[in-house]
């Protein structure tokens, strides 16, 4: 079941296939490979995201929060990250918290994105860290994916974990 990305402004996905609210936002059902995309653009591909990120997703993470954080601390980021829920988030608005600039289509990394999306791979969702002391979101990994993403629908809606 798919469902419009101007419908929910943040969800937990659920791996019974059901979901609850995050914060004040309503409610659906997803199944398990859950299709996301929006009606608001004519010819945007379905994007096909997995249930959970993927293991290599975690290690890539912990290499990235190394350079911000010490050692302890992106440990415990990534461990809380493993345990986190998959909540959704509108790609416009993780950009706007994370303060990056969109990378273009010339991108090696965010072209390859774009051509998974267009043949119908499955994308493994963002994780993210809140930093709270400078009011930012860091991407931890994701970030091509999501600048391929945004770069179809910025209104799209991007599974995540955030910690």
């Amino acid at each position: 079941m798919a469902f419009r990305s101007n419908i929910i402004r943040e969800a937990t996905i659920v791996p019974s296939g059901r979901s609850r609210s995050g914060g004040s936002s309503a409610a659906t059902t997803l199944p398990a490979a859950t299709t996301i995309w929006s009606t608001t653009m004519a010819k945007i591909p379905s994007i096909v995201w997995l249930n959970e990120p993927e293991e290599h997703d975690y290690p890539a993470a912990h290499s990235y929060l190394r350079l911000i954080y010490d050692d302890k601390a992106a440990n415990i980021y990534v461990e809380q990250l493993k345990g986190a829920e998959v909540v959704v988030f509108y790609a416009k608005d993780i950009f706007r918290a994370s303060g990056l600039s969109l990378l273009g289509v010339s991108n090696s990394h965010v072209n390859r994105d774009r051509k998974k999306i267009k043949a119908g791979a499955e994308l493994s969702p963002i994780l993210l860290v809140r930093a709270s002391a400078i009011g930012k979101v860091v991407i931890a990994d994701g970030y091509h994916r999501l600048c391929a993403v945004y770069s179809y629908d910025e209104d799209a809606l991007i599974p995540c974990k955030i910690v």
